[in-house]
């Protein structure tokens, strides 16, 4: 990550992103501002539009080159931030922008892993069938998605529907946690009689 020092077109930039103003985000351009002009914990103007869902911000960002991987000093980039919050139409406008479907976070995860921890159903099934993500990317706690979705959900209809998507797409239900469990003994243990069954079905 590189910090760049802001100037006040950069700082007009910046502040009319995480507000959502599209007509000042293309004035501050305009004016001469760095598309990867970026605030004091490292975020560019496009994660503060990706962290807040302004997509036609975004796009404007976007349409003048801003850096849709570009990472701050947390590991955050526009587009593992769409994992976090679930839009769909910004991981689209990100995915044409060139998004890095590698790209890991400071737990070592993808986009993906997030989202079904989080129980963002449509999320993951849009990235499931727009991309190639890699279902069974393993985070630095040793956790996939699948592992994730159980061992972090609460075990309801949006986690159980994540699981089948996941399994579906050809996630590996046997892959064990860093500790040998795997999402079905997870599940057995949290009493997630719906998800574990998933699991059996699949083995």
């Amino acid at each position: 990550m590189t910090v760049t020092r802001t100037n006040e077109q950069d700082r007009a930039l910046l502040h009319a992103a995480a507000q959502g103003d599209t007509e000042g985000v293309r004035a501050a351009l305009t004016a001469g501002a760095n598309p990867e002009a970026r605030d004091a914990q490292g975020r560019t103007a496009l994660l503060l539009a990706a962290s807040a869902d302004h997509v036609p911000v975004a796009r404007v960002l976007v349409a003048a080159g801003a850096d849709p991987n570009a990472q701050d000093a947390r590991d955050d980039s526009p587009w593992l931030v769409t994992g976090v919050t679930g839009s769909v139409d910004m991981m689209r406008v990100l995915l044409a922008a060139g998004a890095d479907l590698t790209l890991r976070n400071r737990f070592g995860g993808i986009a993906l892993i997030p989202a079904a921890e989080r129980g963002h159903v449509d999320y993951v099934r849009a990235l499931l069938r727009e991309t190639d993500i890699d279902v069974d990317h393993v985070n630095y706690l040793g956790w996939t998605a699948l592992l994730e979705a159980v061992i972090l959900g609460d075990g309801g209809r949006d986690h159980q529907e994540i699981v089948e998507l996941l399994v579906t797409a050809g996630a590996t239900p046997g892959l064990p946690d860093g500790d040998g469990v795997t999402a079905l003994e997870h599940a057995e243990r949290r009493g997630f009689d719906r998800i574990a069954g998933l699991l059996r079905a699949v083995r």
